[in-house]
């Protein structure tokens, strides 16, 4: 047989093949307000709008994963439809372009268009109502100054746009911009809720799986509904990939997850307790060049040390600090690296 007929590519149906090149956080992302998991708050409220038709500006904040962004974007197909969506969403990632010169640019452009008018049809099955949306996603990533030319672009065309930040931490907005704005807090989601969306998913993609694997899964991506679903998908895809495996186990999604092994956190641990520092500094060097998280690190560690019966609740409070303090320095980009080792030291001279 000839190199050429050997490795002959293999055709593929392009409707099939697109169908399964989607990644599944999109394919099961809610098409309707109704399908979004466990944000009664925030849907029961939006749906009294959707009767009404009069949107406020509004502010979506939370963790990463529990559905702002899908929200949002359901609620724009229920007001205006697929077709009347293209001229009337404006959907702009904040954390991409982020300083002053977006806003005076893409936003103030849109936002002072005249607003299109809908086809008798659309008007037909849909509220229609006569104002466009834009959509800022990781609003909190704007400089300050920007978000200040927003307030003002946010008054002056509010007759014909509507605005919708969102972001994780609304601290991070300024005042005069969260004050216009009707604030709605989508909060982390409960295992029920974001276990039934997994089985649902699960059925639908015909998974096999080994039994708690759901339930693992949902415990490493720590309510985020979007890490849970893409690290279901991979560990989906490694088992389609390996003709040994027939049921995604325990072992793939630990793997695909980055969670450290426990020989390797072991060894942190007994490291930090010899309080050697040269040893320490060895194995947090060692660590990083195997190319662990040192955000899983911190995960693992706060479970290890705050789950430890041993060890007496003052010590256990000043471990937390230290690790809430390592967590949200590495949140802000800071060194992985520096932030082990200064957490590691730190923690060493607690004992």
């Amino acid at each position: 047989m000839s190199g050429g007929t050997m490795f002959k590519k293999q055709k593929l149906n392009p409707n099939e093949s697109k169908a399964q090149a989607k990644p599944w956080v999109e394919k099961y992302r809610p098409k309707k307000l109704e399908d979004v998991a466990a944000q009664d708050h925030a849907v029961t409220v939006l749906k009294r709008t959707l009767q009404t038709a009069n949107l406020p500006h509004m502010l979506f904040y939370g963790p990463p994963g529990t559905g702002k962004t899908s929200t949002i974007l359901a609620l724009t197909k229920e007001l205006y439809g697929p077709e009347l969506m293209k001229s009337r969403v404006l959907e702009l990632n904040a954390s991409d372009e982020r300083g002053i010169s977006i806003v005076r640019e893409k936003v103030k452009n849109f936002a002072r268009l005249m607003v299109s008018k809908p086809s008798a049809e659309d008007l037909e099955k849909y509220p229609c109502p006569p104002y466009k949306i834009i959509i800022l996603d990781e609003a909190d990533s704007m400089t300050a100054d920007a978000q200040s030319a927003l307030r003002r672009t946010m008054e002056t065309y509010s007759g014909v746009t509507r605005f919708c930040l969102i972001c994780n931490y609304v601290t991070r907005i300024i005042d005069p911009l969260a004050s216009r704005c009707s604030k709605f807090r989508f909060k982390a989601l409960d295992s029920s809720n974001a276990l039934s969306r997994l089985q649902y998913i699960s059925q639908e993609e015909s998974l096999k799986y080994e039994e708690g694997i759901l339930e693992r899964i949902l415990d490493i991506s720590q309510g985020d509904l979007r890490k849970a679903i893409t690290l279901l998908q991979s560990a989906a895809k490694v088992v389609q990939q390996n003709d040994n495996a027939d049921a995604i186990t325990l072992t793939h999604v630990n793997e695909l997850s980055g969670t450290i092994h426990d020989k390797v956190l072991q060894d942190l641990i007994s490291v930090i307790e010899s309080k050697d520092l040269n040893s320490i500094m060895r194995t947090v060097q060692d660590f990083v060049n195997q190319g662990w998280s040192a955000a899983s690190a911190l995960t693992q560690l706060h479970d290890y040390y705050i789950k430890n019966d041993h060890l007496d609740t003052d010590f256990k409070n000043k471990v937390s600090w230290l690790l809430f303090d390592s967590d949200s320095k590495l949140t802000s980009g800071a060194n992985e690296h520096l932030q082990l080792l200064n957490l590691s030291m730190k923690i060493s001279q607690l004992y």
